[in-house]
């Protein structure tokens, strides 16, 4: 087998150390335990992502990060005798050997038992002990416990282990109404029958099934609130009757979407993933009527700023600076770089072509901040066309960052890590710079301070970016949307108050957060911004799909691929519209015809997101979320 060393050390400094945990024991046994060995031979090489993974019997097991948090949390000390709930491939358990004493660890799967006796016994971890069992009930016959661990989230904290626990002793465990949504929670014992609670943060953990907690009939993913009314075959059939059919993209007709959009000042469009051919057609369409019949004046899609630049020049016959680095050569090329946004482009070009008034002129225009080194080339190739002493101190200031190029990503961990000087004092005052020079800038040519000072607040907002994404999942995503968000706004104020936008990008941003279970890890999105900003100003519009073909990639930076997508979960929202009978539809939902059709799909689902990356075989863990 390969040595993931490596890996290991880095997952370690990147993953645990990057996000605040210090344990030594713990940041110890996790380099020390061979991941790869505890997942499916053909998942080696994923072992050390930032993700969990599925095993065998439709387990996971959990990311890195969280067993070493669930570890830290429980303050072990070398002769600890601790109890693990959820064996699965016996992965936490082995952490957890590494640390203490003695492990005894309880899974309901025979399969999974079997498995993990067989690794413990080739690894020679003689101090664990596996039971086929029922985890709920604990293992009396080796209480107390100094810590109990559980790796699968009930609706409630298990009684039997609370009492298994010895004074002083620590329980770890997710609770929630959802196998989706959980909190993890710490007991620690007080008392005979006293115990203090602290909660730790949101969670996702597979149901803990046995007598104290899910059963097998149950549907905890579904439970966030009220069960359904009508079961699946009757609101699909309600979903028929009320929803206008699509025979054909070309020639859908579009007047009653139109019409309930009317005055709208941004339209939110969607996709259910990056690389399906009929969603970017089908908003083509809607985009091109928006543009003919309403005046839209701006289009903004989740692109780097620099590279949509290129597309606007183009569409609106603007002067088009020398050849230099090809638009949308950064990985995934086939998301923007592909036929359907061509046409729709060369259609804006000759929209753009009839009007003698270049202020009703249509932009094409990026939201996105991953840009970060195309930006600062844009920004000097700017200064030292307009005031070439200031091209020469950003220059310097952007020096900073030069190290990185290749690898942006890795600037954040340098910088986290205290090996490296971060570099926001320096991109902030470049922007600072810049925006005080506006008025003596944007009389030589407004258009393109816009863009300089657009890429130039990219470049500080990237900064931040690479440095917080190794925090955690929350705040860089909430920086990047909070980005978005505010890129649109500017593009609206710049273009005066008549101005009206759609955006392009993927129905987990243009989507309003707060109705997922994204709000429920702290994050929001250009959707959510939108509402509150614009109230029924604006108005979403989502894609999705049971089945078909996607262009995505394995890993990030891997080769495109054509894949199969797996026909949608029975509980999802799309197996709902695949099951209606129309090939295509569309259902309005802000103000149905019927109320009873909001009333009844406003129960949680869930909905499918396929982006750059497609894994059909992690798809329950890596490509739905709770709506």
């Amino acid at each position: 087998m390969k040595d993931y060393s490596s890996e290991r050390s880095r997952m370690v400094e990147t993953q645990l150390v990057a996000r605040g945990i210090r344990d030594p024991a713990v940041l110890a046994a996790l380099r020390e335990v061979p991941r790869e060995f505890f997942v499916p031979d053909e998942l080696a090489e994923f072992a050390y992502e930032d993700a969990p993974l599925p095993i065998e019997a439709g387990q996971t097991i959990s990311q890195p990060f969280i067993v070493a948090l669930m570890a830290a949390a429980l303050h072990l000390k070398p002769g600890d005798r601790v109890l693990d709930i959820g064996t699965g491939s016996g992965y936490g358990a082995a952490v957890l050997g590494r640390i203490v004493a003695e492990v005894f660890t309880v899974e309901r799967h025979e399969l999974l038992v079997g498995l993990a006796r067989e690794r413990f016994r080739e690894l020679g971890y003689s101090n664990i002990q596996v039971l086929h069992g029922d985890g709920t009930l604990g293992w009396p016959d080796h209480a107390p416990f100094d810590a109990i661990a559980v790796a699968a989230g009930g609706p409630e904290v298990p009684a039997p282990l609370l009492q298994q626990l010895r004074i002083g002793g620590r329980l770890i465990v997710p609770v929630g109404p959802t196998s989706r949504l959980q909190n993890l929670v710490r007991m620690v014992r007080t008392g005979d029958a006293e115990f203090s609670r602290d909660d730790l943060g949101q969670v996702r953990f597979v149901p803990l099934i046995g007598e104290e907690g899910w059963t097998d009939r149950e549907t905890p993913a579904l439970s966030l609130s009220r069960p359904h009314q009508n079961p699946a075959r009757t609101l699909a059939h309600l979903i028929r009757e009320n929803a206008e059919p699509i025979p054909d993209i070309d020639a859908a007709a579009l007047d009653p979407l139109l019409d309930r959009i009317g005055d709208a000042r941004v339209v939110l469009l969607g996709e259910a993933t990056h690389g399906s051919s009929e969603f970017y057609r089908m908003r083509a369409r809607i985009t091109r009527e928006l543009i003919a019949r309403k005046q839209f004046s701006i289009v903004a899609v989740e692109a780097d700023w620099p590279d949509a630049a290129h597309f606007d020049r183009y569409a609106r016959q603007l002067r088009i600076p020398p050849a230099g680095r090809p638009a949308f050569t950064r990985f995934p090329t086939w998301m923007w770089r592909n036929l359907e946004v061509e046409r729709f482009v060369e259609w804006l070009r000759g929209h753009n072509g009839e009007l003698k008034d270049p202020d009703r002129q249509t932009g094409f225009y990026g939201l996105d901040l991953y840009s970060l080194f195309a930006s600062i080339e844009a920004v000097l190739s700017y200064l030292e066309e307009v005031d070439p002493p200031a091209a020469e101190l950003a220059r310097r200031r952007y020096g900073c960052l030069t190290p990185w190029e290749q690898d942006p990503a890795r600037y954040g961990e340098a910088a986290l890590s205290g090996r490296y000087n971060a570099c926001e004092p320096h991109v902030v005052a470049m922007l600072q710079d810049l925006l005080q020079r506006r008025v003596d800038y944007s009389l030589r040519d407004g258009d393109r301070f816009i863009d300089a000072a657009q890429n130039a607040r990219l470049i500080a907002n990237a900064e931040r970016y690479y440095r917080v994404m190794y925090h955690g999942a929350a705040e860089s995503w909430n920086l990047r949307d909070r980005h978005m968000f505010d890129t649109l706004t500017m593009l609206l104020n710049a273009r005066g108050p008549e101005a009206r936008a759609v955006v392009w990008a993927h129905n987990s941003h243009v989507g309003d957060a707060a109705a997922t279970e994204m709000s429920a890890r702290g994050e929001f999105n250009i959707g959510h911004l939108c509402r509150q900003e614009f109230g029924p100003e604006a108005y979403l519009v989502g894609f999705g799909t049971d089945h078909g073909t996607v262009a995505a990639a394995t890993d990030w930076g891997g080769p495109m691929e054509i894949k199969a997508v797996r026909p949608a979960h029975g509980e999802s929202y799309e197996r709902l519209f695949h099951d209606s009978g129309h090939a295509a539809s569309l259902l309005h939902l802000r103000e149905p015809v019927r109320p009873a059709v909001r009333e009844e799909l406003i129960a949680p689902r869930l909905e499918r997101a396929i982006g750059v990356i497609y894994r059909p075989e992690t798809e329950m863990q890596s490509h739905y979320f709770q709506a």
